[in-house]
């Protein structure tokens, strides 16, 4: 655990060993079953997710009833409901593992607290809001002018095998298409 983080963190800064054992002993390790919430609708984000292992979901309930799914997390990706973080007001999506998930959290109090002793640590999450943001303008981009066909490709060519760990109607969902036009799509590549 404490390698996979510090590999991640290296991409982005380099951090002394005193800081990163530091920032790493204001970590918590959680684990979610399948279909386990890390954080529900209606309720403040308490937390931000570094997932090990596993995969969640993140969607909201339209005024229909549907789940929408906005955003998927993998194995060393950041999650959370940014603004109910930040501004410690309830959300307005759900988090959801999918798969048996392994994360390290971390608490907002927690998390300002690192940024006041270890400096280099708002600069590693600059850097990761950035992007992020940078990912989903891109998304928002690619979306607007992208077919369907083409959003399923892009999918499954950005993040390889994983069409195969997420429910069809999820992907569907995700791409706002039909279940049975992914079905189609998915039968002819």
């Amino acid at each position: 655990m404490k390698e996979k983080l510090q590999h991640y963190i290296s991409r982005y800064i380099q951090l002394d060993d005193s800081d990163f054992e530091h920032f790493y002993s204001l970590l918590q390790v959680d684990q979610f079953s399948k279909k386990e919430f890390l954080l529900e609708e209606g309720k403040i984000s308490r937390n931000q997710f570094f997932i090990l292992e596993g995969l969640v979901r993140t969607f909201y309930t339209d005024h229909n009833g549907n789940e929408k799914v906005i955003q998927f997390g993998i194995e060393n990706w950041w999650v959370t409901d940014m603004d109910s973080f930040i501004n410690q007001q309830v959300s307005m999506v759900t988090i959801q593992a999918l798969e048996k998930t392994k994360v390290l959290s971390i608490s907002k109090t927690k998390l300002d607290q690192a940024f006041l002793e270890i400096p280099k640590l708002e600069r590693l999450f600059r850097i990761i809001t950035e992007k992020s943001l940078v990912a989903q303008q891109r998304k928002s981009h690619f979306f607007m002018k992208a077919s369907s066909k083409e959003r399923y490709l892009g999918l499954i060519k950005a993040i390889p095998n994983f069409v195969q760990r997420v429910p069809q109607y999820m992907i569907a969902s995700y791409l706002d298409i039909t279940p049975e036009y992914l079905s189609d799509l998915r039968k002819k590549h």
